[in-house]
């Protein structure tokens, strides 16, 4: 029987440094499953693109998911960038999460199977409030002693191309401080945010080396490819990129080019999970790995573990330390990270979160900007932030 799609909702939700945007799918049968797209700062313009969609899909079965979403890229015309493929991911996972409920069974089984049931876990926003070398290092400290076994961070203030003497030397000692507060077992990886132009970016790239950074993440700007490859090929410290390429097209581009040692393809933004499922394929015939972009809300997570689960050369799961406390009040989730360190891919039917759609309205969008150029960048989490996980005792 075929599950008709009857109704479509967005909500556009309040979390502090921007605002989540969330899809819910409903059908004739009573059906309905939740996807997101959320893209700082464009998040209206997601909920909006979304909306458009809404005559392609009314009236067709969910379960017709890869012609639907090859239908919304062709019908749209403007096929690409972050906008259109963001909500189009968002109603992919939603129609993912109606299969699966469906079927009674996770949407990793519907990728592809499982090859882990739990996955690799790094830090991001445990440096909040951090401005100086020992606070990052306390911050560090603490964030291990909580059983955080790999970091990542932007040490480098508001710069933007080039970066002054005084300003290297403050960045590199920042690094220096947290490798030596954390000892030599725990991965660091340094973001960039498309900050450098070449030549600094090198010379970032080799002070680093000494302190054994895991990854220099997004060196430079996105749009040159070229340029990235040869930052590449002038250092020997690992990169990491692709939270700003949207097309798996691109992210041949990106590997054919040797620009790249981490593929960090966003599972909402490059078009869904089955997008994603093809450039990890790329990457794979290189035997290249992908450590999806993952600082965003709770569907987006449920989304990229599932790709974790069902995707032989998955690294790493980028994971906020914490979230906004009303997180708990807008979704239902279950998420446990074990006494290894791994998250745990949920089993329940579909991608084993859900929406209240009632506490969803009591938080209406705020307004935020960028604040990564602006100096005020390690403010990321509210002085109330808390996990939205649970860790299991050894």
């Amino acid at each position: 029987m075929p599950h008709i799609i009857d109704r479509i909702e967005t909500f556009v939700v309040d979390a502090f440094r921007a605002n989540y945007v969330f899809v819910k799918i409903s059908t004739k049968d009573g059906l309905y499953g939740v996807g997101e797209g959320t893209v700082e700062h464009r998040e209206q313009a997601v909920a909006s693109a979304i909306r458009e969609f809404e005559p392609t899909l009314m009236g067709q079965d969910a379960f017709d998911t890869e012609p639907l979403v090859e239908r919304m890229l062709r019908d749209s015309y403007w096929r690409t960038g972050v906008i259109i493929r963001s909500s189009v991911a968002a109603i992919e996972a939603a129609l993912y999460d109606i299969k699966g409920k469906a079927l009674g069974v996770p949407v990793y089984q519907l990728l592809g199977g499982a090859f882990r049931d739990r996955v690799p876990m790094y830090a991001n926003a445990w440096f909040t409030g951090s401005k100086t070398a020992p606070e990052f290092a306390e911050k560090a400290r603490l964030a291990v002693a909580n059983g955080w076994k790999a970091l990542k961070w932007d040490p480098f203030g508001s710069a933007y191309l080039r970066l002054e003497r005084s300003d290297m030397n403050r960045a590199i000692g920042i690094v220096e401080a947290v490798r030596d507060a954390v000892g030599p077992d725990i991965e660091l990886m340094i973001e960039g945010h498309g900050r450098f132009d070449v030549p600094t970016a090198v010379s970032i790239a080799n002070a680093l080396e000494p302190f054994r950074p895991y990854w220099f993440e997004e060196p430079l700007p996105p749009e040159s490819i070229a340029a990235l490859a040869d930052v590449r090929a002038r250092t020997r410290v690992p990169i990491a990129t692709g939270e700003r390429y949207y097309e798996t097209q691109r992210f041949g581009e990106l590997i054919n080019a040797n620009a790249v040692d981490f593929v960090q393809c966003d599972v909402t933004h490059v078009g869904g999970l089955g997008e994603t499922k093809r450039i990890a394929a790329l990457a794979h015939a290189r035997y290249l790995p992908i450590a999806p972009h993952n600082p965003l809300g709770p569907i987006a997570n449920a989304m990229t573990l599932h790709i974790g689960a069902a995707t032989q050369n998955f690294a790493w799961l980028e994971t906020m330390v914490s979230d906004v406390p009303w997180r708990g009040e807008i979704v239902t989730e279950n998420v446990v990270v074990d006494a290894a360190g791994l998250m745990k891919v949920p089993q329940t039917p579909g991608l084993g979160v859900d929406i209240n759609v009632e506490a969803c309205a009591k938080r209406p969008p705020g307004t935020y900007s960028l604040r990564h150029y602006g100096g005020g960048l390690t403010n990321i989490r509210p002085l109330d932030a808390k996990p939205f996980y649970t860790r299991e005792s050894a």
